[in-house]
């Protein structure tokens, strides 16, 4: 009778850890936007050496509004693939595992990753229209972090270890002005791989 219980018990735990928490999230996505971020930065990189820039060693850099608005459109398209990935690899688990996706705790996490990212979002926007393109990478990092940070008691809870990290990362570059790129590729490239490996080989 014990074991019946125990086994009762652990169901009825599986249950209400499916209906409050988003479990659908695949390690491969933080695999693939890692990649996407990974083949973004390089890209940067080599387009500041087209326009002259040398990155790592210019300490003063002038921007042109043409090389401003490519590196947005750069970064827009990174996070179109990383959300694009994302959204694949979710259905996907979904699908093989029979979860459901769109579901109350889904809508949680959505919206408590999301405010801090549109706040992020906005406040980067307004670096830029002012010029003042040395902090946005550590803007991001800053904002990232909080963001899954929020989210984590609505999915993974290993997913907070990945924020403290992010947030780590944009609070030290702030020090380091002129090297947010090299932190933005360690972030958002390595971090998110390294993260989407262990968490695919944890919950696979």
């Amino acid at each position: 009778m014990n074991q019946k219980h125990q086994e009762d018990l652990a169901h009825i735990r599986s249950m209400m850890e499916r209906s409050s928490r988003f479990i659908s999230l695949s390690g491969l996505s933080g695999v693939f936007a890692g990649l996407s971020a990974l083949i973004g930065g390089m890209y940067v990189y080599l387009l500041f050496k087209s326009n002259g820039i040398d990155y790592l060693t210019d300490e003063h850099r002038s921007y042109s509004f043409a090389l401003v608005k490519e590196l947005f459109w750069t970064g827009v398209a990174i996070m179109f693939f990383a959300v694009l990935f994302g959204i694949f690899f979710t259905i996907r688990k979904s699908r093989k595992y029979s979860l459901p996706i769109w579901t109350s705790a889904t809508k949680n996490m959505l919206f408590n990753l999301g405010v801090p990212l549109v706040a992020g979002g906005i406040f980067c926007l307004a670096l830029i229209y002012n010029g003042i393109f040395g902090f946005v990478a550590p803007a991001t990092l800053i904002f990232y972090g909080l963001a899954v940070i929020n989210a984590e008691k609505y999915t993974f809870s290993d997913v907070k270890y990945l924020g403290f990290s992010q947030l780590l990362l944009g609070l030290i570059s702030l020090f380091l002005i002129g090297y947010g790129l090299i932190f933005w590729i360690i972030g958002f490239g390595i971090l998110h791989i390294l993260y989407g490996l262990i968490m695919f080989r944890k919950y696979k």
